[in-house]
């Protein structure tokens, strides 16, 4: 009997020995042998609902869509944006290059709708197309800025304001221009700017509508160069090879960029642009002042890229609750011959 006892208490004593083991980290513990000390705290930074909707303290946050970097005057527009907005304390841009394509703009919009900027910036490389997107925007209670080009006219609902040129104004002022340059009689080539482009459209329309008052000037080739200084010299070179490029006096130019690919393209077929053929051209970059100084560009109608003050004005105010007008207008103005060259010293893009 006590030999009994005595094996029986080993047992218990082994069985005890075993259960103290697997409780200290063997595979098959219960979770209630051994109290676990309580997690340390997670930090801030790993809660993902904070991540979109943080902004800096204090601040107006834009989000700004630019179209691009096909010229010299969209450069100058971006540079704009970025200085003011570093100058300004109170702004924090966030900036998106669309490189010329709407789907990139539009996906630029929706990120910054699901970052909860205060204000989307942008200027649209075409009219068309923006509805769903806008839509968006105004659901989510974000205004929108378009800067330096529209969009279509049925859509007006959904955007704030509109900050730059009058383009249908700018397109009558070259027409008068080219229209004193011809002596009211000659056959004119028109470059166009994008197809589609708010400016483009306008800057046709206002210089078609013109013409109309000078029977004697006639468009005898209009053809887009796409706002670029290469497809501007690819257009005109072949247009000068073509039956309506052997009598020509005058090309316009929706810009400047454009203007100086033609007079490149003229030179080579060896002929003088601003003599043999007038040029006048739409914007205003140091580059066509500096044409018309050395006499091959004749009239440039101004359109100012220099927006970033005026945008993040307009933003200011919307944060302070100020209702904005539809159209804030750029001041402009024509320059040909001496007064171009007396501007010249002081064009900034």
């Amino acid at each position: 009997m006590a030999k009994r006892k005595n094996v029986l208490g080993a047992l218990v004593t082994a069985a005890v020995f075993i259960s103290l083991v697997t409780g200290c980290g063997g595979a098959n513990a219960p979770t209630t042998a051994t109290p676990k000390a309580p997690d340390a705290p997670k930090p801030e930074a790993a809660k993902p609902a904070d991540t979109t909707a943080q902004k800096p303290a204090g601040k107006i946050v834009v989000g700004f869509s630019q179209i691009g970097a096909e010229s010299g005057w969209r450069g100058a527009e971006t540079q704009s944006i970025q200085d003011t907005a570093k100058a300004d304390s109170t702004i924090e841009l966030k900036f998106s290059d669309a490189q010329q394509k709407q789907e990139n703009q539009i996906k630029a919009i929706r990120s910054f709708i699901a970052q909860k900027v205060d204000v989307i910036a942008m200027a649209p490389v075409v009219e068309t197309g923006w509805e769903a997107v806008l839509k968006e925007a105004k659901d989510a209670k974000i205004p929108v800025i378009l800067v330096d080009r529209g969009i279509d006219k049925k859509n007006e609902d959904l955007y704030t304001s509109f900050i730059g040129s009058d383009f249908i104004l700018e397109g009558q002022n070259a027409a008068k221009a080219m229209a004193e340059h011809l002596g009211d009689k000659g056959n004119v080539i028109e470059l166009e700017g994008t197809v589609g482009a708010s400016a483009a459209i306008d800057r046709k329309k206002g210089f078609d509508d013109e013409m109309k008052k000078h029977p004697n000037i006639k468009i005898v080739k209009s053809q887009s160069g796409d706002f670029t200084r290469a497809t501007g010299k690819q257009v005109m070179e072949a247009i000068l090879k073509s039956p309506e490029g052997k009598d020509i006096q005058g090309v316009y130019a929706h810009n400047d960029d454009m203007a100086l690919g033609a007079i490149q393209a003229i030179e080579e077929a060896g002929k003088k642009p601003g003599t043999d053929i007038k040029i006048v051209s739409v914007d205003g970059i140091k580059e066509a002042f500096e044409a018309i100084k050395a006499g091959k560009l004749n009239t440039v109608v101004e359109c100012n890229p220099l927006l970033g003050p005026q945008l993040f004005q307009a933003a200011k105010d919307l944060k302070a609750g100020k209702e904005l007008p539809k159209w804030i207008k750029s001041n402009e103005d024509v320059f040909s011959g001496q007064k171009a060259i007396d501007a010249l010293p002081n064009r900034k893009y």
